[in-house]
């Protein structure tokens, strides 16, 4: 129960050791029921402890602790349960460690409160204290209100001549955010039938919350958009049907709109731009769009999302923010962190410390560097796996979480203490491996377990299957072809590292889906308001003639195949395939490479897509490659290949399409590019499977391996299920163009890889 409800006709404080009541007050003004309130709050904090940091329920009342190195003066300030009056403020005890801390007693879950810090005001210095500005807690479990672009959000004089180092009196606690005290939670609990993947099993699977439901069929409207929507049966039964292991949910933490969309009407769609990293966003709650403001009601959404899903089978991977936060650079509003203490949690500029580093391209850079700032992080991410059932990170911009006063270091303090952290060393681990500071692309680097989101398997998946007809980027050889097939073993054979740290994709939500770059030339993003010049300038794509939707049934059959050709690349080779929802059955964004504004039918899947015949045959292609990936080991080898393997080792060999080895030679041919490889079990036993890959525009005539083969797939849907047949003597035979055909041999022992 809140320690105080204004506004109901009974009225719950705090008094003494328990809670009385005074009802019936209905001819009481607003003004004196809250002077009313006001006087019975207790008059001053008991002692805290420096720790835990946040707001936590402890014997005899609420214990507060936040970190400032820097302030002088911290405020408690405790609010009405509209959360927009002020009833009292409390000064928090300094502790230990730069914590500030106090008790409030006999307070109870419910109670909403920001902090105000005293300090400095020397922007020049990087110091940006000032009281007149209310301060969300960094810790806050639920946040009240929603944030409104108005001046008086700003720490400096907004619009003032004097730029961002002129003081701002105007008090903000009205419109302010604020954070909402919760009771303790049970941990999240998993099933011992349902424990994590090895990372050699996961096929990713990345979604948003929000445009996977919102025209799914069978999804009810109530629940279209909302976290309950992802777990309802009809989500469900289509992840299983797919067979994916593993959803990569874009961002749920609680984010506002940049400034910039602000003014032009729009708003941050995949939500890259947080302020409230332990909280799940209140705009995917189903319960929060019916009308219930029920403190904790998002958070058990959520939570029942993920339970849902994981007695499905399914995992759950969060793509968390923690390279910048919302409140931009020098001349963004102060919410929490820059009130707080701004030279602890950001990185400022060494030669002019009333500026940020952008190593983000937000504004600002989280200090993980800072022990504190690494506290809170680690912090906040076990906070998800121990309490909201979590079972992994895909780390944006993850560079940026390791920089160090000489760049990036893979031996950072953050890297550090995550791999010693008993609970978050066990969880998935990913790095999107670039940011955009110096020096910021790192891919191959990351430490320890984290599997890297590889764009060179993208690029160069797509310029192979695209050949000469790809705008931006050449179309490449065999060898880097081979290279990327086999975990790219260039960036990560080093050290312990396995293949399974290559996390292979050819599109994501960050750029085309994967019918547009085979569809789309140019980049269509005029609906972004920033004039078609936001979004990846130089991605390799193909409309193969005609821009956009076409009728003509050769550009529509090359289209497909092309793109179920890569499908098949990203889920056969070697590595962790993740594929962005949507792709399987041709979803669009109509030309749109940088859609994190378009809340709305652009960003949204568009299920109809999905009715099409060949979108059906589309899917179940996906879904038989995942299942044939899932039943054979061999399909998805957790190790590297040799060139010279062992006689117990699995074995890999490459064929020129006469069915003799490739040679130094024909790797570096760059006037042929179909070719084939074999997988055995072991270096001793007859290949089970051989993949021939025939990326021309023309069909490619092969020397079929002795079998007898029997077709497992094929990209270009134009063979009988029977598979090729041998042609003559010479086993001879027509691989069909732009195609991709997995062949499984029905296995004689007396028969060789010849």
């Amino acid at each position: 129960m809140p320690l105080l409800c204004v506004g109901a006709t009974e009225v719950a404080i705090a008094c003494g050791k328990s809670f009385c009541s005074l009802s019936r007050l209905p001819s009481l003004p607003h003004a004196s029921l809250t002077q009313t309130m006001t006087d019975l709050l207790p008059e001053q904090l008991l002692p805290g402890r420096a720790s835990p940091l946040g707001a936590h329920v402890v014997d005899g009342g609420i214990q507060f602790a936040v970190f400032s190195q820097r302030a002088q003066r911290i405020e408690l300030c405790v609010f009405d349960a509209s959360g927009t009056q002020e009833l009292q403020r409390y000064p928090l005890a300094p502790a230990e460690g730069g914590v500030f801390s106090g008790v409030l007693p006999h307070a109870q879950p419910g109670l909403i409160y920001g902090y105000r810090a005293h300090g400095r005001w020397t922007p020049d210095s990087g110091y940006r204290f000032n009281p007149h500005k209310l301060l969300l807690d960094p810790y806050a479990r639920e946040i009240v209100g929603r944030f409104e672009w108005r001046p008086e959000q700003f720490a400096h004089a907004h619009g003032h001549p004097d730029g961002a180092r002129m003081l701002d009196t105007r008090d903000n606690a009205a419109c302010a955010l604020k954070a909402r005290v919760m009771p303790p939670l049970a941990p999240a609990t998993r099933t011992a039938q349902h424990p994590r993947r090895p990372q050699s099993e996961l096929v990713l699977y990345e979604l948003h919350v929000k445009g996977f439901t919102m025209t799914l069929p069978g999804i009810p409207d109530a629940l279209r958009g909302t976290y309950a929507g992802l777990a309802h049966p009809a989500a469900i039964a289509y992840f299983k049907r797919l067979g994916v292991t593993t959803l990569s949910l874009l961002p749920v933490h609680t984010a506002i709109d940049e400034h910039g969309l602000h003014e032009r009407g729009l708003h941050n769609y995949w939500g890259y731009n947080t302020i409230g990293f332990f909280c799940p966003d209140a705009r995917y709650s189903a319960s929060r769009s019916a009308g219930d403001h029920a403190p904790g009601a998002v958070i058990a959404e959520f939570r029942a999302m993920v339970a849902a899903l994981q007695d499905e089978g399914l995992e759950v991977v969060l793509d968390v923010v923690f390279n910048h936060t919302a409140e931009a650079d020098e001349h963004g509003p102060t919410i929490s962190f820059r009130g707080l203490d701004n030279p602890s949690w950001y990185r400022l500029k060494a030669d002019d410390r009333s500026r940020y580093e952008n190593s983000s391209g937000c504004g600002n850079t989280l200090r993980l560097i800072h022990p504190r700032v690494t506290q809170f992080v680690l912090d906040a991410l076990r906070y998800w796996v121990q309490v909201m059932g979590i079972d992994g990170f895909r780390f944006d911009l993850a560079p940026a979480l390791g920089r160090t006063r000489h760049g990036f270091d893979p031996s950072a303090p953050f890297w550090v203490a995550l791999r010693q952290d008993p609970t978050l060393s066990q969880v998935h681990l990913i790095a999107e491996p670039w940011d955009l500071g110096h020096d910021g692309y790192q891919l191959g680097r990351m430490p320890g377990r984290f599997a890297e989101w590889n764009d060179r398997f993208r690029d160069g998946a797509r310029r192979y299957w695209l050949g000469h007809d790809a705008h931006h980027g050449a179309a490449i050889g065999r060898s880097e072809f081979a290279r990327r097939f086999t975990a790219s073993n260039d960036l990560f054979h080093h050290g312990h590292r396995l293949p399974d740290a290559s996390v292979n994709f050819v599109a994501a939500h960050d750029g085309r889906t994967l019918a547009d770059v085979v569809t789309y030339r140019d980049r269509h993003n005029l609906a972004n308001g920033e004039g078609n010049r936001d979004g990846h300038p130089h991605e390799i794509c193909a409309n193969f003639g005609i821009e956009g939707p076409s009728d003509h049934p050769q550009v529509i059959d090359t289209r497909r195949r092309v793109r179920r050709a890569l499908l098949a690349t990203t889920l056969l080779a070697q590595g962790t395939p993740m594929l962005c929802a949507g792709d399987e059955f041709g979803n669009s964004q109509r030309g749109n490479n940088n859609a994190y504004c378009q809340d709305n039918a652009t960003g949204w899947l568009d299920w109809r897509t999905a009715d099409d015949i060949d979108a059906e045959a589309d899917i179940e292609f996906v879904a038989s490659l995942i299942a044939l990936r899932r039943e054979d080991p061999l399909l998805r080898h957790p190790r590297w290949f040799s060139t010279e393997p062992d006689a117990h080792e699995p074995a890999i060999h490459w064929l020129r399409p006469d069915g003799e080895a490739m040679q130094v030679d024909d790797w570096h041919d760059a006037h042929a590019h179909a070719f084939a490889c074999q997988l055995a079990a072991d270096a001793a036993s007859p290949p089970r499977w051989c993949i021939v890959f025939n990326p021309g525009a023309q069909p490619a005539r092969f020397r079929l391996p002795r079998g007898p083969w029997r077709l497992a797939a094929d990209s270009s849907g134009t063979l009988a299920a029977a598979g090729p047949s041998a042609q003559g003597h010479d086993r001879m035979f027509d691989i069909p163009f732009r195609s991709l055909l997995l062949l499984r041999c029905d296995q004689n022992p007396q028969e060789t890889h010849r």
